[in-house]
């Protein structure tokens, strides 16, 4: 049974399957590792964390103009309305195609026009977070910042901070995330997935995280799981991605259902669903084995959203009047 959904962690050029990322590589006369969707799959199986930033980067790298850009949202819009998803917060990197020459006005705009074509085509609301990308110049991190606040009006309501977490720390960050606070915008750190749980504490402490992304290794430090759950941080969870870059062993070993016996709140996320072959359904379907329910994934959605209160209190319509009793267990 298809129940309503709430994506906070999905890094839209990672939700380009082969097929349309062929299609705009010879639209833009970029050369990949392969040349057919077969192929393609075949390099996206990672040995560890950074060879799947290596081919994150590489594969990402043919998104090259605003038609690309417009067209990975809308794209992933209606895959994720298919599975039941109401609200997306969907996360892009313009530091990349600005640092291959692409003027960083067409990157935003393409990402904030899909954002509102989504909605009209497709009925979910996508809500946009761009990511600063650790190792880049932090003079970078700062122009992200400064056009993320510009396009506040067109649907950006944060920022994250994506990357190898070990090399560069979220104290880095902090005088552009101060920024991103400033003018108004959400802190939405990848923190707790590559790192320890001190990274974890880093963004809370240094960044005033509001929601962090991954953060699964936060049950590594039982202060700071008891923190978490008393403080009614949004952790987003990613099983299928933590299996496949490396981050936990297998889903059995997975620390979800330590979370949640915790009373932390989690939501369940695709991350780069066609890099890593699944789907908001197939993500859910396996958080439900390790102990998750539908309806509290939703309501940790609602609690983790950077949206503003109009659109919470639309999303908390649509949880009171839907029948999760109907969905049981999943």
């Amino acid at each position: 049974m298809t129940y309503p959904k709430i994506e906070l962690h999905v890094h839209l050029e990672g939700t380009v399957c082969p097929a349309a990322l062929l299609q705009i590589a010879r639209r833009n006369g970029v050369t990949l590792p392969a040349d057919s969707a077969d192929g393609l799959a075949a390099v996206y199986e990672f040995r560890d964390f950074p060879h799947f930033l290596d081919v994150w980067f590489m594969t990402t790298g043919a998104l090259r103009t605003e038609q690309d850009f417009r067209q990975v949202v809308v794209g992933y819009a209606a895959e994720a309305a298919a599975h039941g998803a109401v609200y997306l917060e969907g996360i892009f990197s313009p530091a990349e195609p600005a640092g291959r020459g692409v003027r960083w006005e067409e990157v935003f705009a393409g990402y904030c026009d899909g954002a509102a074509e989504a909605f009209e085509r497709h009925g979910v609301r996508v809500a946009l977070t761009p990511d600063i990308v650790r190792g880049y110049p932090l003079e970078t991190a700062e122009l992200t910042v400064r056009h993320s606040v510009a396009h506040a009006g067109r649907g950006i309501v944060g920022v994250g901070l994506g990357g190898s977490e070990g090399d560069y720390p979220p104290g880095l960050y902090a005088r552009a995330f101060a920024q991103a606070k400033e003018g108004g915008l959400g802190s939405v750190p990848h923190a707790g997935e590559g790192d320890g749980p001190d990274s974890v504490r880093a963004a809370l402490d240094t960044l005033a995280a509001d929601r962090i992304r991954h953060g699964i290794r936060a049950v590594e430090d039982p202060g700071l799981l008891r923190e978490l759950a008393d403080r009614g941080i949004v952790l987003d969870v990613c099983p299928t991605s933590n299996v496949r870059t490396g981050v936990v062993r297998s889903l059995a070993e997975h620390p979800l259902p330590e979370l949640l016996a915790a009373g932390v709140r989690c939501t369940v996320n695709t991350d780069d669903p066609a890099m890593f072959g699944s789907n908001l359904d197939t993500e859910y379907a396996t958080a439900l084995r390790l102990g998750a329910s539908p309806l509290g994934c939703y309501e940790a959605g609602v609690a983790g959203a950077l949206c503003d209160d109009p659109t919470r209190a639309e999303l908390r319509r649509i949880g009171t009047e839907f029948d999760w009793d109907a969905v049981g267990s999943g």
